[in-house]
């Protein structure tokens, strides 16, 4: 099985309860799972074989989350090499504000232009759905673990 490190950016502390969740669905499948909560590049590069999950949520203005602003400005500043590296993208949002998602979006790029690879489509948590984000998390990370 894998091992995966899930790469936390929380405001409120439903990004937190969601990775927790997910990582107990990888447990659940024998997978090898850590939770980053003060994601930065070294974390990036300490096994090439570990895969890299990222679950963020974003303020109403759209910003990221101070614990991963960090990573994000490292990112994008000393381009650490992450090319070909595997992750996946969990993002969480508000609907009702017009910066929907911005925080994941402005992460997944950042991987994406120092050539890692997404695995699958971003799953996307809107708050004003009324439903239950780790629910609606469990059967995204069911098909997400099973493409690993």
């Amino acid at each position: 099985m894998s091992k995966i490190q899930i790469l936390v950016g929380s405001v409120g502390g439903t990004a937190s309860k969601v990775a927790e969740f997910v990582a107990q669905v990888a447990r659940d499948n024998r997978h090898q799972v850590s939770i980053n909560a003060a994601p930065k590049t070294e974390d990036l590069l300490r096994d090439p074989d570990e895969v890299l999950l990222i679950c963020t949520s974003n303020t109403g203005a759209g910003d990221l989350p101070a614990n991963v602003l960090p990573l994000y400005i490292q990112l994008n500043t000393e381009y650490p090499p992450i090319a070909g590296r595997r992750y996946g993208l969990i993002n969480l949002g508000d609907s009702s504000y017009s910066t929907f998602g911005e925080a994941g979006q402005r992460l997944d790029e950042a991987f994406a232009d120092l050539g890692a690879i997404r695995q699958d489509p971003p799953l996307i948590l809107d708050a004003s759905s009324g439903l239950d984000p780790e629910e609606e998390a469990r059967e995204w990370a069911q098909a997400w673990l099973e493409s690993l």
